[in-house]
Parts: structure tokens; sequence; C-alpha cells
């Protein structure tokens, strides 16, 4: 069965002046996001978003693009971002009786790593900047269910009743994934040499910390459905951010440990993730790993970098910020990290996209000094990260949201899918051992594909 509303209407930024913002909130009964999602493959394919967070408390699916909001000038695009929201919020008419977080007109999207680095073909859907204010939203938030619609021009409440009606029959379908006929790891060899020229330079300077990434390509008999790739991620990585956002012809989607921020009413809170270790193939074997990692000198060096960067980005825009003195473990299906969550309480009028700007790239994913550390990044890791490492994530009207950084994550297009990893070096990394633990980060996309490990 259709939906009540034309998902096909792409109504640009220039272009949201032709009509009033109409946005409407009801309550809905428990209903299965997943299903609501996948039972527009076909209708709304390109137009789609999801969104779970760690703990599954808050999930997000939209469907249909009412508004798309890119920026034109890269260098400004956290601004022109906020206030184009801004811009389209001011004359909205807004019906919500709510308080959940994530309920009402709400842009869900990210940004690319790095504005100057060149452009990749498969990544043209994206550009630098891509938001969605979607026509049609279900939000769960602590058990509970809202159904929102966005239409620009008039809005007819009783097609809510209709879809919240219709929502209760949604049912399930298979979820195949195709036939698997290539795969391909981008110049290995290149790559470890781009690692050791690296190394040498973190030793021979006064840079501390370079992040390298690769890419995996995935060729297939078939195009890839978004649904079948977050089904698998579901199941298999319930503690993290499983996410998809599709554009056109394409799906940047993955399971994310890492949350970059997170602000509801006053409080935010941020996770420094950095220094990471495989789980092992027993209790006893994984807790001596996981002591090795905490007592490791070399990722606690690369992670208090990304603690001290944390904090010195978000002071600003805070009253006060709580840090632990130490980190602790997150254990993942595949990975160990070190973890420490900082905590604050934002001033008045802080915006999310000023704390985004402001936190990224984290020393996790760029390097320390930034700036340097990007050039390096460009001129070393010959591929265009897309959105691969950026921020993603959502912000509601009221001025709640959360973003994560992408990673653990790969980009669908056609019947290709490229897969992406990383790894922080200093001044005592080692190739080889840098490459393994990329191959580690490869495993739980691998996975959702199909395979185990390379």
């Amino acid at each position: 069965m259709k939906t009540i509303l034309s998902p096909n209407r792409f109504v640009q930024s220039e272009a949201i002046e032709r009509g009033k913002l109409f946005s409407y909130t009801l309550s809905i009964d428990p209903c299965d996001l997943f299903v609501f999602y996948q039972s527009h493959r076909t209708y709304a394919k390109g137009q789609r978003f999801y969104w779970k967070n760690a703990d599954g408390t808050f999930k997000i699916v939209g469907i249909g693009i009412a508004a798309s909001l890119t920026s034109k000038c890269p260098e400004k695009r956290f601004e022109q971002i906020q206030q184009q929201w801004d811009k389209l919020l001011q004359a909205a008419h807004i019906e919500n009786s709510f308080d959940a977080p994530g309920t009402g007109p709400l842009l869900f999207g990210g940004f690319s790593f790095d504005t100057n680095q060149m452009p990749a073909n498969e990544w043209g859907s994206f550009g630098d900047s891509l938001f969605y204010l979607p026509e049609i939203m279900i939000t769960c938030w602590q058990e509970q269910y809202f159904l929102t619609i966005n239409q620009f021009g008039t809005m007819d409440q009783g097609g809510g009743e209709h879809l919240k009606q219709w929502v209760k029959q949604m049912k399930a379908e298979p979820l195949p994934l195709p036939e698997q006929l290539a795969q391909k790891e981008y110049d290995v060899e290149g790559w470890l040499q781009s690692v050791e020229e690296v190394v040498h330079e973190l030793q021979n300077t006064d840079m501390q910390k370079v992040v390298l990434a690769r890419k995996l390509q995935l060729d297939f008999a078939e195009s890839i459905a978004s649904e079948t790739i977050i089904y698998q991620l579901l199941s298999q990585q319930p503690s993290s951010y499983v996410f998809s956002m599709e554009a056109e012809d394409s799906c940047f989607l993955g399971a994310s440990p890492e949350r970059l921020i997170e602000k509801v009413e006053n409080q935010i809170l941020s996770t420094c993730l950095a220094g990471s270790i495989a789980r092992g193939k027993n209790e006893q074997e994984d807790q001596q790993l996981g002591d090795s990692l905490l007592q490791d000198s070399k990722n606690l060096f690369e992670h208090e970098l990304v603690v001290s960067m944390i904090e010195d980005a978000l002071r600003p825009f805070c009253e006060e910020l709580f840090i632990p003195n130490q980190p602790v473990l997150m254990k993942k299906p595949y990975i160990q990290h070190l973890y420490t969550p900082v905590k604050g309480r934002a001033k008045k009028k802080s915006s999310i996209f000023a704390m985004i700007q402001s936190l990224h790239p984290t020393p996790a994913l760029g390097g320390v000094p930034t700036r340097p550390a990007m050039k390096i990044i460009r001129d070393k890791e010959n591929m265009d990260r897309g959105f691969y490492g950026s921020p993603i994530g959502w912000t509601d009207y009221r001025g709640n949201g959360e973003f994560i950084v992408g990673i653990r994550s790969g980009l669908t297009k056609g019947n290709s899918a490229y897969l992406y990893a990383g790894c922080g070096l200093v001044a005592d990394s080692i190739s080889e051992k840098e490459l393994v633990e990329t191959r580690i980060k490869f495993q739980p996309m691998l996975r959702a594909f199909g395979k185990e490990s390379l």
C-alpha cells in the first residue's frame, strides 16, 4: 500500500520560500521501525534514512524528502546549514504537544570528512553536506511512538490518521543478499609504504598523530538494498549506533560505536574513543587483551590526545564539563576500545552545529595537530573518505540532537559496496600491525555483507 504523501517531491533549500512548512505530530501504537523503512523500498528508494542509538532507546525512520539542505560554500557549511534550518523554522506552523526529543520538524544528515579532498565518483550524490527534512517520520523514544508529517503549503491532518492505521498492517519481507562476484583491497603495499612514511615524519617532527584509512570494494551480481544490510547490522551489532542515509542510487550506512555529540535540552554528552584491540576467543583471552590495552602506552597516548582535544573543543560551549581521569573498556563484537565519556551543561543558545564544527575532525579520525595531519592524509591516503569518519545524525526544531562519527561504515552504489577502516599512527606504530587493525575494523561491515573476514 502506498503512503498518502508523495516522497518524489524533492524541495531544494533555495525553493522552500514557495510554501510554508506545516508539521503535525501524533502519538501512535508501537510498531517496527525497520519494517516501516523496508515497506517503502520501492516507493521511496533513495529518499529514506534509518537511525538507532547504541542502547536501542531511540530510533527514527524518515521517508520522503520534504526539503533538502546543502551548503553553497564548503568553508561555511556548518553555519549555512544552521542558517537554512533557522530560516525554514521561522515561518513554520508546528503542532506537537509532546516533549519527546526527535519529534516535530527534524533534520537528518551529515558532512563530508574533508572539503579539500578531490571528490570520488562514488560519493557524488552526497557533496560536502546533505540534510533531509523527511515528509513522513516515525520516532521511538523510551518505548513511546510518534508519527510526524511535514509538508509545504497545506496540511491534511486526516491523512495522518490514515497513515497511523496503515502502520499497524505492515509486515516484514525476506531480505536476501545478492551474489558476490568480486572483492578488491586497494593497493595494500602502497598503503603500507604510506604508513611507514607517516611514521617517519612523526618521529622527526612535532606531529603527534595521523589517522590513515583505506577502502575495500565488493561487487555483486545485483544492486544492494540498504534494508538488507541494516537488517544484518541490527542483529549483529546490537550495542552500536545503526544508521543509513540514502541519496539517489547510493546509501551511506554502518554500525558506529562512537558518539560525537548528544544534546538534550542543556545536557551534552560526547565520547572519547581511541585505542583498540581485538576481542579474545574466550573470556580469559578477552580479559588479557583488554588489560593489555589499558596498560599499552601507545594506545593510552593516542586516547589522551582525543580526550584533550574534545575537552578544548567543548569548553567554550559549556557552563561545566565532567571528564573521568582514566579510560575504561568499550567492548564490541569484534573490537574493544579505550573509552572516556565527557558530560557537560551547555550554555544557552549553544548550537549543536557549532559544536560539531569545533569537534570535527577529532584526533580519533584526523590527527594532532589537526591542520598538518589533514594535509598528510590528503597526500598519503590516496582516496576520498566522503562521509566516512564524519559527523552524521539528527537535530530537531527544539535544538536537541545527536551526531556520531561515521566509522564501521560503508557506501553502497548500484552493484558495488565500498567499505572503510582506519588506524591512528603515532611515532612507534608498526605498519604490519596497523594493517591488521584495519582488517579487524573491516569485519563488522564485511559480516553484514555476508563475509566473515578478508
